[in-house]
């Protein structure tokens, strides 16, 4: 506070005289960067570290640019709060469980430190609904119960909490103090506790058969990994053969229980559903004889590319029998999970036993072509090898989901696909990223890939693909989930996905076509390698790249999400706060004259942006950008029907230009100028068909003399003055969907 006020000449002048701006031989550079001028001499004597002007610089120039900037004293005290509550916050959180993480072994699923913001989110709501007095080991128990991690660890983990003796035994109070900490995150994660406490009470007692009042730690874990409820509590992840993958399930419908076969009760009508085969009981009846899950792959090598029927139970009474064409009634029949046929119980063995995987053959690998071989030694300790041979004249869908894309849209769609196809080929990129399921299908040569995610995420697995040693290079398709969707938009795969059935969407992929798209390498030099700036974001650029008014607002988005991340939990309110911060850049111009803070080449041929008063510039791969905008425009159609192969390197002249459109697999870019963002919202609503076109070319060098924001595929940072190289990489191969097919009477022809 006092270096903010003495720098700006508000504090005592015997202060001020302490301290001196530091100024650069670039006056915009320094300017920006807002330090102090640390003492040149060194200072002796015992105190000497606490002197103002040997502190107050040091101290300054270590807040961050936007802090030292603000053009305010409130402004200013508002940033310095925000920036040492996030700097400290891991400090406070590890001072916190300092004495917790001396007494036990360390357990790598429990850190606390790695969202520090839904830990205090947490525990502010533990807190309020448990005002009257909250222990340091029921937090921490609370916890444990809520991040992820094997659930025999938590259970261990948990046990020595409160084992105070570490004797290895707990006595009746401690153990129903842990199960209560269990039941609040219970009711945290939206469970009906009513069933769950009788479930976990009978678990207790079985747990003392011989009613001495204590626990082991030998009978706890024993206890607790036989049951369902409690393991699905914990965060239970199938990976066996056969096992099932549950989750609590609200049902909106009148629904039965596949063990007991009556009615799930209460309001909510909340039981465990398998995610893969359906299979629907009580909370009391999980840890009841029940049915595995369907098999996943074949054990043995006799029993590849032998195709059978996997049945599970079904409670629809509205379908017939395949067999006998008679209808079924309730929890009469089965279904095959992989054709979805449905037979009466007694008509299952007079049927057919072979199966044809129904309308999605194409995109199913049914476990018939699994066979998991001997694990073999690699860096990627968790992947086990398999033998694949695929059903002939099919294409298998390796299908790669972000669960953290699009608010919770991710976590729908990938339990969707899971019972829709085999798991074994439904990864989630939360689990060591696309690296397993890339190594799955390493050997595959007719294979596809859907990407249920943004663009940041389809850049993410091309990337992984470029590095990975496939033998082919499989065609991409996109499923959109993320706020902007720009490249799925080209691609014909829409805007965002709305929930609609995901059966269509593999129907659209057997009719995609596949296209080659260009990806450019992306290389940033700095003037001065001691400039403060952010890191640059990606090295690849699959869909634009733009420096500006459209890079500054984006930048101050991606300021305020990584606050406040829990604000922007939907592509609507994204949008919402995208429109108003286009609308305050619109006011304030940050980007204005920026013709004079760069200079753009085109294989050598330098763009002459003098007379020209451009607030951004944009340099485009795909006909899509800000959500659906067409910077470049339609093209007038040519009367002399060139050959784009005949063109040259660079084209400048406008009339060219005119004439010039767009192409993913042409190996050029579009060069683009806006004027502002008063410009760029009226191309996105269509009052304007395009920006200013300014070049196409093969190669790009933009050298800039200030920091200026910046964006790559919608990852924005700030980067100060610096020289940057635009080459082509290689091309990816991408998944096109068929037109939409328009109908209605006035569209007949």
């Amino acid at each position: 506070m006092l270096a903010y006020k003495a720098k700006h000449g508000v504090a005592p002048s015997y202060l001020t005289a302490l301290i001196t701006p530091r100024t650069a031989p670039r006056i915009l550079r320094a300017s920006s960067t807002a330090r102090l001028v640390p003492p040149s001499l060194e200072v002796k004597g015992r105190r000497s570290s606490r002197l103002f002007s040997v502190l107050a610089p040091r101290w300054w120039n270590e807040l961050p640019l936007e802090v030292r900037t603000a053009r305010s004293l409130s402004t200013f005290t508002r940033q310095l709060k925000t920036f040492l509550f996030r700097e400290y916050l891991d400090e406070l959180v590890t001072f916190f469980l300092s004495d917790l993480t001396s007494m036990f072994p360390p357990f790598p699923w429990f850190n606390l430190q790695r969202h520090t913001g839904e830990f205090f989110h947490k525990t502010w709501r533990f807190v309020c609904v448990f005002s009257d007095g909250v222990c340091l080991k029921a937090v921490s128990c609370y916890f444990s119960v809520l991040e992820e991690g094997k659930p025999r660890d938590k259970l261990e983990f948990t046990f020595k909490l409160y084992d105070k003796d570490g004797n290895g035994v707990l006595d009746k109070p401690e153990v129903d103090i842990i199960i209560t900490q269990m039941m609040r995150a219970a009711d945290y994660l939206g469970w009906d506790v009513t069933e769950l406490r009788p479930v976990l009470e009978d678990t207790m007692r079985a747990i003392d058969a011989d009613n001495s009042g204590t626990v082991t730690l030998q009978e706890w874990v024993l206890g607790g990994m036989n049951n369902i409820p409690l393991l699905v509590l914990l965060g239970l992840k199938a990976k066996k053969n056969g096992q099932h993958i549950w989750r609590m399930k609200n049902f909106n419908r009148p629904t039965h229980c596949c063990v007991c076969e009556g009615m799930l009760m209460g309001l909510r009508k909340q039981g465990l559903c398998c995610n893969v085969c359906k299979y629907t009981v009580h909370s009391r009846c999980a840890n009841k004889n029940s049915v595995p899950c369907i098999r996943t792959y074949v054990r043995s090598k006799a029993e590849i590319g032998v195709s059978a029927h996997d049945w599970v139970r079904t409670e629809s009474d509205s379908c017939r029998c395949e067999h006998c064409h008679k209808k079924i009634k309730t929890l009469g029949g089965k279904r095959c999970v992989w054709c979805h046929v449905t037979r009466h119980d007694e008509c299952v063995s007079l049927g057919s036993s072979e199966c044809d995987c129904g309308p999605l053959k194409d995109h199913i690998l049914p476990p018939w072509a699994i066979y998991p071989l001997v694990k073999v030694h690699r860096a990627e300790s968790d992947v086990h090898p398999s033998q694949i041979t695929p059903v002939p004249q099919t294409h298998p869908l390796m299908v790669f989901v972000n669960p953290k894309s699009g608010g919770k849209q991710g976590e729908r769609v990938l339990r969707k696909f899971q019972y829709l196809l085999n798991p074994r080929q439904v990864f989630n990129l939360s689990n060591g990223g696309p690296n397993p399921g890339l190594y799955f299908c390493r050997n595959l040569r007719r294979y596809r890939i859907l990407v249920c995610g943004g663009d940041g995420t389809v850049g993410w697995i091309l990337d992984a693909i470029d590095r990975a040693e496939l033998v082919m290079s499989p065609p991409v398709a996109v499923l959109p989930l993320g706020t902007g969707n720009d490249l799925a938009r080209c691609l014909r795969w829409g805007g965002g996905y709305e929930g609609s059935d995901l059966t269509e969407t593999l129907r659209e992929l057997e009719r995609a076509v596949v296209v080659p798209m260009d990806r450019w390498s992306v290389r940033v030099v700095p003037d001065n390698p001691q400039d403060e700036g952010d890191p640059v974001p990606y090295e690849i650029i699959n869909n634009y790249f733009s420096i500006g008014v459209d890079a500054s607002i984006a930048h101050r988005f991606h300021t305020m999400r990584e606050k406040n991340p829990q604000k922007f939990n939907s592509r609507a309110k994204n949008k919402l706060c995208y429109f108003e911060l286009a609308t305050s850049e619109t006011i304030s111009a940050s980007c204005k004259k920026l013709n004079d803070c760069l200079t753009v080449e085109c294989c050598g041929v330098q763009l002459d942006l003098s007379n020209l008063h451009f607030q951004g510039i944009a340099i485009l791969n795909i006909p899509s950008m800000h959500g659906g905008s067409n910077l470049w425009g339609e093209s007038k159609k040519d009367s002399e029907g060139k050959d784009d192969r005949n063109l040259p390197e660079v084209i400048t002249d406008r009339d060219m230009l005119k004439m010039s459109s767009q192409d993913l697999s042409d190996k050029r870019l579009e060069v683009v100028g806006l004027e502002g963002a008063m410009e760029m919202g009226q191309i996105y609503t269509g009052l304007k068909s395009k920006g200013h076109r300014l070049a196409q070319t093969s190669q790009i060098t933009i050298r800039t003399n200030k920091a200026l924001p910046m964006q790559i595929d919608g990852e924005p940072w700030m980067q100060p003055a610096c020289t940057i190289h635009i080459t082509h990489k290689n091309q990816a191969n991408m998944m096109m969907a068929a037109p939409a097919k328009v109908s209605g009477f006035f569209h007949l022809k």
